[in-house]
């Protein structure tokens, strides 16, 4: 940030969250300029829905079983709200995200707050205000930090502190966040696109080898063990759990826990090379290989652990064979259930589907480019880390008024 300058004057704005703000900025409570808009959906509006990565957009083609606009059928029993245009939208149990800026007029659940922004203000700044990670610290910190079943309402809301700059202000620090995190999330996208050449090149590389007339196809239970490593859980020992991200992204680490803390599930050992499938989710794709950073991480009995059989098949050339369209097949005729997303994994069926097994020479090969994909994805997520890291704290820094961008909008 050392290019941008501060402020020639500041001044204490009294309120934590901000600490010192522009000597012109105005300080004030967010009741002064927003209310709530308490009005039944319409018959005509479309539903709006929450998205993390495109904001409020439409929910399309909403059809209850009978054909009839859920909208409409909601909108009887009083269950759908109407928004406007350049409302501020914010989910009332899940409002870590901060609130949306909504671009459609239409109808939203009740567990939303639509959030009606006076003539004081440029809908666009607070949209970055509103998402920025001071501001939802302070959202989070009204009602003694609310507690999981307790809901946000507008007076949590209306009880927050803001800042107030002229409305050219607001202007040109929108047009300066607009044209800098486009940039930012250009250079994203260009790091996000390589991963998924690399995952298609990868694909078809285990395609082409899977598709030789001569290929050797084996029981999966033939080629694998199943892994069991119980854990001998203290209650007072930290463990950190791992999860899994879908179309083959790979694994996250959950909060470290105390072992009194874990549930009543048993949890298993990993090492580094282990492949692990969702009990869940297997079906879109939640398989991953564990690494170094893996070794002594946890899984629950709901999430199965495989290792391909010394000399017959390669771990690496598993995980890559289930990343293919077979092998997503596969994975989907064996998981089970058709409520909504609900379909586990049914892994002793799945232990009696054949596969196809490659020589070893071949399956070194797609080892090779499992591994090399792998360094490429550190690397790149390393970078894609930054740059969301630079771009959340140039937003912060931005709306709060510890830099001056009034002459680089």
């Amino acid at each position: 940030m050392s290019k941008y300058q501060p402020y020639p004057q500041y001044k204490d704005s009294g309120v934590l969250w901000l600490g010192e703000v522009p000597g012109h900025w105005e300080v004030i409570r967010s009741k002064r300029l927003f209310s709530e808009r308490n009005e039944k959906a319409r018959n005509d509006d479309e539903q709006l829905t929450a998205s993390q990565k495109y904001g409020i957009i439409y929910q399309k083609e909403f059809m209850d079983i009978e054909g009839r606009n859920v909208t409409q059928v909601l909108t009887g029993s009083h269950m759908l709200k109407h928004a406007e245009k350049g409302d501020f939208i914010i989910s009332m149990r899940s409002f870590q995200g901060g609130l949306e800026l909504c671009i459609y007029s239409g109808s939203i659940s009740s567990a939303y707050i639509s959030i009606v922004p006076n003539e004081m203000i440029i809908p666009k700044f607070f949209s970055y205000l509103f998402k920025s990670n001071p501001y939802i610290k302070a959202l989070q910190n009204t009602s003694n930090l609310i507690r999981d079943g307790q809901a946000l309402r507008f007076e949590n809301f209306s009880q927050v502190d803001l800042i107030l700059p002229l409305k050219n202000e607001q202007q040109a620090i929108a047009n300066f966040l607009d044209n800098a995190t486009c940039k930012i999330d250009t250079l994203i996208q260009k790091q996000q696109n390589l991963i998924e050449l690399l995952k298609e090149k990868r694909q078809a590389a285990v395609e082409n080898i899977i598709m030789q007339d001569k290929i050797v196809s084996m029981r999966l239970g033939m080629v694998v063990d199943q892994i069991f490593r119980p854990v001998d859980r203290k209650m007072e020992e930290i463990y950190i759990a791992l999860g899994l991200y879908n179309r083959g992204r790979g694994l996250f680490h959950k909060e470290p826990k105390e072992g009194s803390e874990l549930g009543d599930s048993d949890f298993y050992w990993i090492q580094n090379g282990d492949l692990i499938l969702s009990g869940q989710f297997a079906w879109e794709g939640s398989v991953a290989l564990a690494g170094k950073s893996e070794n002594n991480c946890i899984v629950s009995h709901r999430y199965p652990v495989l290792r391909g059989k010394e000399n017959i098949i390669n771990t690496e050339y598993l995980w890559a064979f289930l990343t293919t369209k077979i092998g997503d097949f596969i994975l989907n005729e064996n998981s089970v259930g058709s409520a909504g997303r609900n379909r586990p994994l049914n892994i002793n069926t799945l232990m009696k589907e054949k596969i196809p097994v490659p020589s070893l020479n071949e399956q070194l090969k797609i080892s090779k480019i499992v591994q090399v994909e792998k360094k490429i994805i550190d690397s790149v997520s390393k970078t894609i880390e930054l740059l969301n890291e630079r771009r959340t704290a140039l937003i912060s820094a931005t709306v709060t008024g510890k830099i001056d961008v009034r002459e680089m909008a």
